[in-house]
């Protein structure tokens, strides 16, 4: 009976162990041993076609309405100054995007990365959370612009009868005809070809830039004739402090989300491994200037108290005697959240994709038009889908579960470049049907390694020993150099793996001290002693998992992981560790409300991929083998095929 109850013990055991394993493999990067079958994506696009994908999806028309809000309440004349502090945050993220693109180009972005550096059931997190992301800010974009062209058109009177918003007397919803019409026009725009939608979405971002460059020039010579009365004050450049500018560079980090989008077109472009990083670095850079451009004359031109917190820039030229520059800058705005929308709306489909090619969600999502080469299923499910909550739902106060899913895809991305430089995965899944030449190539090349461990041996020259050398081990003393070479290859094969594992606990020690401290930072309701202590052993934790992080030598297979020789992040590990430190402090600063919300939605996923994605996983069967035998499997296949 002891005998029955350890063999029950020893086999929940096994199957605990085998189900946590199967929590946390990871999957192969696409290379170009990976055939997928059927139709592909089209490789179509540019770097300038991903810059203006980029740019489009960035600006929107939050902007127009930011810079009034935050100079007023936080900033004052130091909002440019709040811009350029954001915009350097933000390009910490935009760095390791920028090298996890180039090595695993493929679609799927934060998603992707993640479940080949870090495990499936977090990638399933980071899929799940911005499948959310994307639907619910689609849908609020697309709400946002129908008051934009009633503006436009002179007032709500004006707009087509239906088009206008109306209220349901028996449920009391205000649906929004406008909104849904206009997601349905991008999704089947989407849905005729990456090159079209591209195109489109060009002309529609060059428009707003104009009218942005308009907003410079024009109000810049405005500007210069009123003397910049807006810098001319009492409170100075800082009238709210240090603190106040802080603040707003909290506030204005957001209007920089949306870079990410140009990893969601990786498997659709010509040039990955160049174009993907310059798509990145010209969307950000893009940004950042015009942004930094338009708050320096908008704050220049009236002063910080007198903006209107709806309508700063209309105002601002309306002050000056310029009332006809409200259509322009209403037309960048109009523009600038249909750029915004078909940003929001591209992704999406592909991260699906991704997904179901991973075996994670129903293969329909997987399907490729042989026509368009495009994700027509899973543009249509998703364009459908946001346009019936554009339709019914004010989603506006669902706004912040957007944010909680790019910060923690923005953490994740960083997290992964530390696990990639410093503990690159040693194992690649392989299907089980290459079972045969897998077992075949590990025996022979075990055999080759033990054939020439024996023929170093035998070169080595040895003398003969005593009898009572033996006898006494003195054959060591007498001859020291042998000892030595044996002791040195030990050494090798046993200090990478011990420095791996050093590298992985401080990893996650850095993460662990990260979270502690940024907690403390966020829970004002928690004593000052409590917070003071909290936050002093986060920071202890994170410095010294830092130090040692920084004294490790990186991996030597991080050189051949994935696609070589394209972008690589600069400052590892200090880059990425302020990355994920900045993020994870506006993840905790984000409202109880908020989290409840994203909460609720995160256990769903947990419940789907439980009771779906977990047991039909392409890596279910798989087998994992050392990547030094990749190269050698598949040739032994490819032989045996031909």
């Amino acid at each position: 009976m002891i005998v029955s109850m350890q063999d029950k013990g020893e086999a929940l055991l096994s199957k605990c162990s085998k189900g946590f394993k199967s929590l946390v493999r990871r999957k192969q990067v696409d290379s170009v041993h990976v055939r997928r079958e059927g139709h592909q994506l089209a490789r179509k696009l540019t770097a300038l076609d991903l810059t203006a994908i980029g740019v489009g999806t960035t600006i929107g028309a939050g902007v127009y309405v930011l810079v009034g809000t935050v100079a007023r309440e936080h900033t004052g004349p130091a909002l440019t100054v709040s811009f350029l502090i954001a915009g350097l945050a933000a390009a910490l993220s935009a760095f390791c995007y920028a090298e996890l693109a180039s090595r695993c180009p493929s679609a799927g972005s934060a998603y992707h990365y993640t479940y080949i550096c870090i495990g499936e059931s977090v990638a399933w997190l980071i899929g799940w959370s911005l499948i959310l992301e994307y639907t619910i800010g689609g849908a609020a974009i697309a709400r946002g612009i129908s008051p934009n062209i009633a503006l436009f058109l002179g007032g709500e009177g004006n707009l087509p009868a239906f088009l206008v918003r109306h209220t349901i007397p028996q449920l009391g919803v205000v649906v929004d005809p406008c909104a849904a019409i206009l997601v349905l026009i991008v999704t089947f725009l989407l849905c005729a070809g990456i090159k079209e939608s591209s195109l489109v979405q060009t002309i529609v971002t060059t428009v707003n830039v104009c009218a942005m460059l308009f907003i410079i020039v024009a109000g810049g010579y405005l500007a210069c004739k009123t003397g910049w009365v807006g810098y001319e004050l009492y409170g100075g450049f800082f009238p709210f402090g240090l603190n106040g500018m802080l603040a707003g560079s909290a506030i204005v980090f957001f209007s920089y989300i949306g870079f990410d989008a140009v990893t969601g077109a990786a498997e659709e472009t010509k040039r990955p491994l160049r174009d993907l990083p310059l798509g990145i670095g010209m969307t950000l850079t893009l940004c950042c200037i015009l942004y930094m451009l338009v708050s320096v004359v908008i704050v220049g031109l009236v002063p910080y108290y007198a903006l209107n917190p709806d309508t700063p820039i209309s105002s601002a030229f309306s002050a000056n005697g310029m009332q006809w520059a409200a259509y322009i800058v209403t037309a960048g705005a109009v523009t600038a959240l249909c750029a915004s929308l078909m940003g929001s709306l591209l992704p999406q489909p592909r991260l699906l994709m991704a997904m179901a090619r991973d075996g994670l969600l129903p293969a329909f999502f997987s399907d490729i038009s042989t026509r368009t080469h495009v994700p027509v299923k899973s543009t249509l499910t998703t364009g459908m889908l946001a346009a019936v909550l554009a339709f019914f739902m004010d989603v506006s106060e669902l706004s912040g579960m957007v944010s909680v899913g790019t910060l923690l895809a923005f953490t994740v991305v960083a997290i992964s470049i530390l696990i990639l430089r410093y503990a690159p995965p040693e194992e690649v899944p392989l299907p089980s049907s290459l079972q045969q030449f897998i077992d075949s190539v590990r025996k022979q090349l075990d055999d080759d390694s033990q054939s020439m461990e024996r023929k170093e041996f035998n070169d080595v020259d040895i003398v003969e020993q005593s009898p009572s050398q033996s006898d006494h081990g003195e054959a060591s003393i007498q001859y020291p150099l042998i000892e030595k070479q044996f002791s040195e290859g030990n050494q090798d094969k046993q200090n990478p793996q011990r420095r791996r594992n050093i590298a992985v606990w401080n990893i996650a020690l850095f993460c662990i001290g990260v979270l502690v401290l940024t907690s403390a930072a966020s829970a004002e309701y928690l004593p000052s002693l409590v917070r003071f202590s909290l936050g002093t052993v986060g920071a202890a934790i994170l410095l010294c998992s830092l130090v040692v992080l920084a004294c490790l030598n990186q991996d030597e297979a991080r050189h051949s992981f994935g696609h070589t020789g394209g972008f690589l992040c600069p400052f590892v590990p200090f880059l990425p560790a302020a990355c994920i430190l900045i993020n994870a402090y506006l993840l905790m600063s984000l409202g109880v409300g908020t989290w409840i919300r994203v909460s609720i939605w995160l256990i769903m996923g947990a419940l789907v991929y439980i009771s779906y994605g977990w047991r039909h996983s392409s890596l279910t069967n798989a087998v994992y083998v050392p990547m030094a035998y990749l190269d050698h499997i598949y040739r032994a296949s490819s032989s045996h095929q031909v």
